[in-house]
């Protein structure tokens, strides 16, 4: 069995989550995270995706960068604290992001 760096998922999942949450691949993902994490986790992704999108209208420097680098630390937190809970999530959350990833490359 592979070793799975919790640090390294928690960093990947928030990056790639956050893109997502003001792509169509949110509905997904919304929708994936609360089935497989619980309602805490889609609900989360709601208001990522509500914070970002009331910046939209922002340039793309400056206060939108901000916004987007808030929004990955406060996800990388919150799944490194899942992980810590729940280290047996790892893998699970290892593919809800790669299958993000692919979703978002569409």
């Amino acid at each position: 069995m592979a070793v799975i760096h919790r640090e390294r998922v928690a960093w990947e999942s928030a990056r790639v989550f956050v893109a997502a949450a003001t792509d169509d691949t949110y509905w997904w993902l919304g929708e994936t995270l609360g089935r497989r994490l619980g309602q805490t986790y889609e609900l989360a992704l709601t208001r990522t995706r509500i914070r970002l999108r009331r910046g939209e209208a922002q340039p793309v420097r400056g206060p939108r960068e901000d916004a987007l680098s808030a929004e990955v630390g406060a996800w990388r937190a919150r799944i490194e604290d899942l992980l810590t809970e729940h280290p047996e999530l790892a893998e699970v959350l290892r593919q809800v992001t790669e299958e993000t990833g692919r979703r978002l490359r569409r």
